[in-house]
């Protein structure tokens, strides 16, 4: 078993649009002691750094094994919300899209920064409640049409777990035809490329960045096809034949499942060996759908983001 150096950076890829043509995009890197949001638009790159705070620093029980994997996903879901935030604030105020309805209730009742937590709360709220509801719920509710026809739990929760894996997929490949959806892809190789090129210890350039790989063990691709496997065997633990029971039992133990997979994805990122290939292999393959060959403008963009997160300290950028 070898040890890598690797980099920790996250990372959320974005694009948002003026006037109906897609021109703001970005990167938004995360590092051990900073995050920075690099957004690309038609005259420069724009830059955001902000220094990080953790919660597991005031509440050291979310930085426990399982625990932290739910926090982790949290916040980056958080941070996606907050990148597209600020992207679309980098628009021309004649081009900014009205806000909603909503949007303008809460703000003229809240204080301004009340009222942008709360949007962004509200945003990551729908978001896991779509999420849930695609990829937990409906394979839940469809496997129960063979209840009539199999008695085995096991069986049924293998049904299931084929069918969310299948529902995943069929998921990615119809976002793969959103002609905006390919330029995001782009950036998504552009991050890995340079991830790859910083762990490599190679000069931060683009050409050294072009020649890497666009497929990484540690990408969230990977970790939510992970999510899929985990979920069979977790999910088959505690079943029951009665379909509400089970998508009860299903949203309860997501947390557990959550937690599971970022372990797992921590550990394929940290060492190199047969066995983490054989776990990053599946999603490594996902990311053909998930990951395209990016230019060198992305690649600058993805560059900048990276360079405004590097540690001083060496040895802190371990993952």
């Amino acid at each position: 078993m070898s040890e890598r150096r690797n980099s920790s950076a996250e990372d959320v890829k974005f694009r948002t649009s003026i006037g109906g043509q897609a021109l703001i995009e970005g990167i938004l890197m995360r590092g051990p002691k900073k995050q920075a949001i690099v957004v690309r638009t038609p005259e420069k790159l724009i830059v955001k750094e902000d220094e990080l705070k953790f919660i597991k620093d005031k509440y050291p029980v979310l930085g426990w094994p399982i625990i932290r994997g739910v926090v982790a996903f949290l916040s980056s879901m958080i941070n996606g919300v907050k990148a597209l935030t600020f992207s679309a604030e980098c628009q021309p105020e004649e081009e900014q899209e009205e806000p909603s309805k909503l949007d303008l209730w809460i703000q003229k009742h809240f204080s301004s920064e009340t009222a942008d937590k709360i949007i962004i709360g509200l945003a990551v709220v729908i978001g896991i409640v779509l999420a849930i509801g695609l990829f937990v719920l409906l394979p839940t509710v469809l496997t129960g049409i063979f209840n009539k026809v199999i008695e085995s739990r096991l069986l049924k929760n293998l049904i299931e777990g084929v069918i969310r894996i299948i529902v995943f997929l069929i998921y990615m490949w119809l976002a793969t035809k959103m002609k905006e959806i390919k330029r995001v892809w782009q950036y998504h190789g552009a991050e890995h490329k340079t991830i790859f090129c910083y762990e490599k210890q190679l000069p931060l350039t683009v050409e050294n960045a072009r020649m890497q790989s666009r497929f990484h063990p540690r990408c969230g691709t990977s970790f939510l096809f992970i999510v899929m496997i985990v979920s069979i065997l977790v999910f088959a633990v505690v079943n029951w034949s009665n379909v509400w029971t089970r998508m009860v039992l299903r949203i309860v133990l997501l947390p557990v499942v959550v937690g599971i997979s970022y372990e797992i994805i921590k550990w394929a990122g940290r060492n190199d060996n047969v066995c983490t290939r054989i776990v990053s292999a599946p999603g490594k393959a996902l990311q053909r759908l998930t990951t395209q060959e990016p230019d060198d403008s992305m690649l600058e963009v993805a560059i900048e983001a990276l360079r405004r997160v590097i540690p001083e300290t060496e040895g802190e950028d371990l993952w």
